[in-house]
């Protein structure tokens, strides 16, 4: 018979005997789901016999009160009860109710662990039963073969124990070591506790059969350990000839990863020398920690007996990898060769547009879209043209050639020698001279070792404000990340001048130069300079370059965050926005995002909330899918401003992407009412587009046909076509060759992907900063390399057709119409007398052109069969040569050709530089391919004099 009523079970616990009590318990726990109501009314019962010690079931009578608060919604007490539930509550159990309270319980658990961890004031000791359910939890976990949600919840739970132990019982180790470095540089927002995680890696990666360098290195380079670094390096070199080429490839994806400072300490660690900066107290602690892992690794053993000069070239390469020359010529190399600029884009943009800025939007576009290919050739055939740059137009047109020449190190100072300050002095007010010290800068960006002095010198001895600002530019572009302190000194007498134009750049360049340090005395330097000086040049200059510093700093920027956010002055709340966006790069923190949509709709002045929107993109560019619905909403808002914003923030998260939700988001936003709107989704389409097809993105056709009809059309605002000039720059940039992305190959965050676009965005206010847009360039290559960093032919196969990926094809030019003649009057007579005689002569060429009409139509068929017939035999796959053209698409579709006698020493799906080894065991001669000759530059020194002429009498007639 099916029960109606819980009403006699429950009175039975009223009962003195304890029997009784225990099997109205057992009873009311089968029908506890069904009559809840009922016995909720009694909880107070059911809690006072859990509190019974002498009570034998009263763990029983918690899993009882466990359930009924469940049902009620209280899922803190039922928490509560489900711990003092002992063996009845099985975590095996895959009941509704075991589930929710395991998920609420390990939430507790998490909470209470980070609390702990971080030290907050909120820790107190975790219960021993709540941890006991959380093990129970694991152990079921690691049983179920469900690894990856053990790792997750061992990282949420601060269980360092558990996560090693996940990693290691996994049948996949590698796998599992891949997937939690993904884990741990997406998801993991405290520094502190990354760092811990990444030092566990590490020995992890030490641990296998044959030990990770390449990820080993890349979890050094987040902890900051240059020794360890070096110390690896040295021991692979020490090694045979495939650990060689290892060291090789591990320091390629350093030079890429790393700041200048940290592979200056690796180089100058190598070298035996005093390191260029003291190691800061951090790094000594991560040492000294690490000192355990790697014993051999961290004290080389230098005075070995060996082949001494094998390992000094070994060790030369390395420097040379390192220093970063031989990944610059191979990327110099390779857009030279493959460069598809289209210059009739720029001679009709040249043709159409009148107004001076426009004039300069075309010289930046020009230099984007010949970025690093070092042809000039479109400024050269018009010079007169490039003439009417006046003023900081011609500082601008003067430092394009700078990003035209970006990687051309060696002739760089010959290149702008004629531009260049002369001891002499200046000839005019110096924009050309500032011009060209801003251009050494890009081209020697984030590798300034050998321009840096030269800059220093220059900058001492400048004569105005012009060269100075020039100047400061230069320098910190070249000094990115170096943290000189003579650099930075230079720079701060140059901030406290209190003139607006240099200190403006002064101010951007010492947050260049201090790039992810989070240097206290800098950052205070700064903002009391803002908080005192009255220039709002100055004070924007600063803005950006504090925030420069907290680079990757996550929570250890939020006491500055909190502090410039809570400022009066726009400007400052402005550099809280942006210190959110670099400090927080990548991580789509959510309480950062939170705080940016905050202050998007409630600040009072629009350039924060412009700011804050924008900043939006750099926090989410690693999942750019969720970044359209992020911004959907104040992409439709009243204020133009935060349109403009959004636009950005799409170019910034997507950028290379080709996004379908972006491209469709921005194309709304270009027919906005609002001129500058316009121009921001313009030129945020570019940063979407770039290097895309019409295969991978349909739209990119529609997109270029707007950017002419935007130049093109004369009723058009100047500030959109200004956008549509430079989105026509980017969209080809560097020679068609080059792509844009927030994280390196590698899958970790670009230093100078973020640094290039959050500079490139300061646009709005100064143009020249448009340039920088070059530092977040990456050329779109796959380069094999031999043992000697020489390239070897070998071919890709390319599993697409040749269509898909290739570059478009270049714009037709029309050709002018010849206006027809008019013909002359023809008396009525003559025209008989003509009549009569064709009238003679027409009977013999009718059959004749007839016949000549037949065989033209018959050819024109034939043709149009052939073209069609090409079109149809397009082959499905395309071999290419080393250095290879790949787009990032492509990358999965490439593999080496057939019977190829190199192996790559990584997966060629990563694209970008790659060592190759020998596989044939034969000593068969390689075939290298032949470098391309950058540019016919004569030094001085080179110049031969002409001999003179034999000798001769002279005679008079």
């Amino acid at each position: 018979m099916k029960l109606t009523s819980a009403g006699g079970l429950i009175a039975l616990l009223d009962e003195p005997v304890n029997d009784l009590k225990e099997v109205a318990l057992h009873k009311i726990n089968q029908i506890i789901d069904e009559f809840w109501p009922e016995v909720a009314e009694s909880v107070v019962k059911i809690e006072i016999l859990h509190e019974d010690d002498t009570f034998a079931q009263r763990e029983l009578a918690a899993l009882i009160a466990s359930k009924i608060y469940y049902h009620l919604g209280h899922f803190e007490d039922a928490l509560t009860y489900a711990l003092g539930a002992g063996k009845y509550f099985d975590v095996n159990s895959s009941s509704e109710f075991v589930q929710t309270i395991v998920a609420k319980c390990i939430d507790f658990y998490a909470t209470q662990s980070v609390a702990n961890f971080d030290g907050a004031t909120t820790a107190k000791p975790i219960d021993p039963r709540l941890e006991g359910i959380v093990n129970k939890m694991f152990d079921y976990c690691l049983a179920d073969g469900q690894y990856k949600q053990a790792i997750g919840i061992a990282l949420e739970t601060r269980r360092m124990d558990v996560f090693e132990r996940a990693i290691k019982e996994s049948g996949d180790i590698p796998g599992m070591l891949s997937y939690a470095l993904k884990v741990t540089m997406g998801l993991i927002q405290n520094r502190t506790f990354r760092n811990e995680i990444l030092r566990s890696l590490v020995r992890l990666y030490q641990g296998l059969a044959t030990p990770d360098y390449i990820n080993m290195v890349q979890c050094l380079i987040f902890l900051d350990d240059s020794l360890l670094v070096a110390g690896t390096l040295e021991k692979l070199i020490l090694s045979n000839e495939a650990d060689v080429l290892m060291a090789e490839q591990i320091c390629f994806d350093l030079y890429e990863s790393a700041t200048q400072q940290f592979v200056t300490r690796v180089i100058n660690t190598l070298k035996g020398t005093t390191p260029a900066t003291a190691e800061s107290t951090d790094v000594e602690k991560v040492a000294t920690e690490d000192t355990a892992m790697d014993t051999d690794a961290q004290s080389p053993p230098r005075k070995k007996k060996f082949d001494e000069e094998g390992y000094n070239k070994r060790l030369e390469n390395l420097t040379n990898i390192l220093s970063g020359d031989t990944a610059i010529d191979l990327h110099l190399q390779f857009l030279i060769r493959n460069n598809h600029t289209d210059l009739n884009i720029l001679k009709k943009t040249k043709d159409t547009v009148r107004v001076s800025v426009c004039h300069s939007a075309t010289v930046i576009a020009h230099g984007l879209m010949n970025a690093g290919t070092t042809s000039d050739s479109f400024l050269r055939d018009n010079l007169d043209w490039l003439s009417r740059a006046t003023n900081w137009a011609k500082l601008t047109a003067t430092a394009s050639l700078g990003a035209i020449h970006r990687g051309h190190e060696k002739d760089a100072k010959t290149l702008m020698s004629s531009y260049l300050p002369k001891d002499s002095g200046l000839g005019g007010a110096g924009y050309t001279e500032g011009g060209a010290l801003y251009a050494l800068g890009l081209i020697h960006a984030n590798h300034g070792s050998g321009i840096v002095d030269y800059l220093l010198s220059q900058l001492k001895d400048a004569p105005n404000e012009v060269v100075r600002h020039g100047g400061c530019l230069g320098l910190g572009l070249a000094g990115i990340g170096s943290q000189r302190s003579d650099i930075y000194e230079l720079l701060r007498n140059n901030l406290y001048q209190d003139d607006a134009v240099v200190g403006e750049a002064a101010g951007i360049a010492m947050g260049l130069t201090m790039l992810g340090s989070a240097d206290t005395q800098a950052v205070q330097d700064m903002v009391a300079y803002a908080q005192e000086t009255q220039h709002e040049k100055i004070l924007r200059g600063l803005a950006l370059g504090i925030s420069l510093i907290m680079y990757g700093r996550l929570e250890e920027a939020d006491g500055l965050i909190l502090q410039l956010s809570g400022d009066k002055d726009p400007i400052l709340r402005r550099a809280a926005m942006f210190t959110i966006g670099v400090a927080y790069a990548g991580t789509g923190s959510n309480q950062a995002v939170k705080k940016l949509l905050h202050f998007a709709v409630s600040d009072v002045n629009d350039d924060v909330r412009r700011a804050a929107v924008t900043a939006i993109g750099f926090l989410l560019f690693r999942t750019p899918e969720q970044c359209p619905s992020v911004v959907s909403l104040l992409a439709e808002s009243y204020n133009p401003h935060v349109r403009y914003g959004a636009a950005m923030a799409l170019g910034v998260a997507c950028a290379g992407t080709g996004l379908k939700e972006a491209v469709n988001l921005l194309e709304t936003l270009a027919n906005d009412p609002v001129n500058y709107v316009r121009q921001g989704a313009l030129i945020a389409s570019a940063l979407v587009l770039i290097q895309q097809t019409e295969y991978t993105s349909p739209k990119v056709k529609d997109f270029r046909q707007l950017y002419a009809k935007v130049i093109g059309d004369k009723h058009e605002d100047v500030m959109a076509k200004f956008g549509a000039i430079i989105a026509q720059g980017i969209i080809d940039g560097g020679g068609r060759n080059a792509t844009i992305s927030l994280q390196s190959r590698t899958g970790h965050t670009s230093l100078m992907g973020v640094v290039g676009l959050m500079v490139f965005c300061q646009y709005w206010y100064w143009y020249p900063l448009a340039l920088c847009l070059t530092l977040a360039f990456t050329p779109s290559c796959l380069v094999a390399l031999n043992s000697d960093l020489k390239m070897p032919k070998i071919a890709f196969k390319s599993n697409a057709k040749p269509s898909m990926f290739a570059p478009p094809p270049p714009l037709e030019e029309k050709k002018r119409e010849e206006r027809e003649r008019v013909s002359t009057a023809v008396l009525s007579i003559t025209a008989r007398a003509k009549k009569r005689e064709a009238a003679k002569t027409d009977k013999m060429d009718v059959d004749e052109e007839k016949k000549d009409e037949i065989e033209k139509e018959k050819k024109a068929k034939e043709e149009a069969e052939t073209a069609a017939s090409k079109k149809k035999e397009e082959p499905a796959f395309e071999i290419l040569q080393n250095p290879a053209r790949i787009m990032r698409q492509q990358l999965k579709l490439i593999q080496f050709e057939e019977g190829t006698m190199y192996s790559p020493l990584k997966d060629l799906s990563i694209g970008g530089i790659i060592l190759v080894k020998r596989v044939d065991g034969t000593e068969a001669t390689e075939e290298i391919v032949e470098p391309v000759p950058t540019l016919n530059v004569v030094r001085p020194e080179e110049e031969v004099e002409p001999e003179a002429p034999e000798a001769f009498e002279y005679k008079e007639d």
